[in-house]
């Protein structure tokens, strides 16, 4: 195994050799092999190992389950599944086995949508609201990728979409409860959660295809021999070359993490997804993988990261392949360490990012001690947002708006449910100024992608201003979050009529229609 992985046919075909010396036909020994492959989502090279343990032992049960495993991974769902359905004969008690007849059963009542590059399953009734949109998004990815990759996809992607997201951890996993994942690909077949598996947990599932879709991309390149760290920073830095509002981005905390020491050497970076202190520390190693490929094409050129691509499809060890392309290891990790520290100095330079001590934090602002804190340091972020929230608080508008205009220009990038923009909106609608409103919405629906309450709130006003354009924009960022509810949806029929796209207006009726609207026939 470790020969096959440092690309070494001779000493693997010896190491085979002396592992099967005193029992020739031993199927333990390729399947072990291919299932460690497998766990590396070399899936085809996995399977091939199983077909060779199944040769020699045709009885061999966990060759027969893995090969099915690995043959669903790589959408060769008609053997894959003949497979699975032996092993749940032949043993009962195999509890993933079982668990994905069940789920057989549960695809053959989905929906399916297909073009020449995807084939996409999901749920009849997510399919009836946002199935075209899917397919578009993925049509959309398929176009840009490819061609910035000189990729060349022989089959149609499969996409499997699961509103259960039990079904989802099975599909993906074999066992069901498995929560830390919104999507996965495998090389040619991406598994992904529906909007409806995670109540009350939103994400942008259009982000989430895309990043997944860039996988497969980046898969087929390298046949899967690729490691996990490079493979999730290209897909997080084609997020951000898609729209300006996805993936991660730098952050108050990823900034304290770079410049508090908290980097993984490039060379050991996978070894940061495989046992992360919390989850912001899983977090930060998407960032982190992101920031080093960002760093990759600046410094020497995309096509620079394409040849580390070709040379990881030979088999090439990364860290080798980084060096023959730019420069030697060593001074790439200090170049990119100086690098990520420069862009986490760039997060709002105007605003001093010195915490208060823990007593000051959690003394009143009453505190003598926070009051001689606070009183010399004007433009600390920490001052200032605790003092707007004071002001907001007291419901002195005036005072607090002038807080935060200062930390939105700023720190323009601050998103998520404190961002300063949703404060500063707030407070213009206190003061009655739809137009301030609007353009405090406007800051944060341009930089967050997952804020549904701004992009309902700018349906309204522009909706009032008769901006139709500006209401199916909105319209449109809420359904790549939430295709689920009635509202976005409604305003993006509205929209269409204002513009005179009947086309896009029944859609988006017949969208409504399946949500099963308490007036139906005024949709009708």
């Amino acid at each position: 195994l470790v020969a096959r992985l440092q690309n070494l046919p001779q000493r693997e075909q010896v190491a085979r050799e002396m592992a099967l010396r005193f029992w020739t036909n031993n199927p333990r020994v390729d399947h072990f092999i291919g299932r460690k492959l497998s766990e590396k989502y070399r899936f085809a090279e996995g399977a091939a190992c199983q077909r060779r343990a199944l040769a020699l032992d045709p009885d061999y049960l966990p060759a027969r389950a893995q090969l099915a495993l690995d043959l669903l991974r790589s959408g060769e769902d008609t053997e894959g599944w003949r497979l699975m359905a032996e092993v749940q004969q032949r043993d009962p008690y195999d509890v993933a086995a079982h668990n994905f007849m069940t789920l057989r059963d549960k695809l053959e009542g989905f929906a399916t949508l297909s073009n020449a590059h995807f084939l996409v399953r999901l749920p009849a009734r997510d399919a009836a609201l946002y199935g075209p949109r899917a397919l578009d998004l993925l049509e959309r990815a398929h176009a840009r990728l490819t061609a910035a990759y000189g990729a060349t996809l022989e089959h149609p992607t499969r996409v499997e979409i699961f509103a259960d997201q039990s079904d989802f951890a099975v599909r993906t996993f074999g066992m069901p409860e498995n929560h830390g994942f919104l999507g996965v690909c495998f090389g040619p077949v991406i598994t992904a959660n529906s909007p409806a598996a995670r109540p009350g947990q939103r994400f942008n599932w259009e982000s989430m295809l895309w990043h997944e879709f860039a996988h497969v991309v980046t898969l087929h390149l390298t046949r899967n021999r690729m490691p996990r760290w490079l493979s999730e920073g290209i897909s997080v830095y084609e997020e951000r070359r898609a729209d300006p509002a996805w993936g991660e981005r730098m952050t108050p905390a990823y900034r304290d993490m770079i410049l508090g020491g908290e980097l993984t050497p490039v060379a050991h970076l996978s070894a940061a997804f495989l046992a992360p202190r919390t989850g912001r520390h899983l977090q930060f190693a998407y960032f982190q993988s992101s920031l080093v490929v960002e760093f990759l094409v600046t410094r020497f050129g995309f096509d620079k990261l394409l040849a580390i691509l070709r040379n990881l499809a030979d088999g090439t060890p990364v860290n080798d392949a980084i060096a023959q392309h730019t420069v030697p290891m060593a001074t790439f990790e200090q170049e990119f360490a100086a690098y990520a520290r420069q862009q986490a100095k760039a997060l709002a330079p105007a605003l001093d990012w010195e915490k208060p001590p823990l007593a000051l934090r959690l003394a009143g602002s009453a505190s003598p001690a926070w009051t001689a804190w606070a009183e010399s340091r004007t433009n600390n972020y920490w001052v200032l947002t605790r003092r707007a929230a004071e002001f907001m608080e007291a419901r002195q508008w005036p005072r607090a708006r002038a807080l935060l205009e200062q930390l939105t220009a700023a720190f323009p990038q601050d998103t998520g449910p404190d961002s300063a923009w949703r404060q500063l909106a707030a407070v213009c609608r206190a003061l009655e100024d739809p137009a301030g409103e609007q353009a405090a919405w406007t800051g944060l629906a341009e930089r967050d992608d997952e804020a549904t309450d701004a992009y309902l709130r700018l349906c309204e006003l522009a909706a009032d201003a008769g901006d139709w354009d500006a209401v199916r924009r909105n319209a449109e960022r809420h359904l790549a979050v939430d295709p689920l509810v009635a509202a976005p949806w409604r305003w993006l029929a509205r929209a269409a009529e204002g513009a005179g796209e009947a086309a896009t207006a029944a859609t988006a009726y017949r969208a409504l229609l399946e949500l099963d609207p308490p007036n139906p026939a005024e949709v009708h």
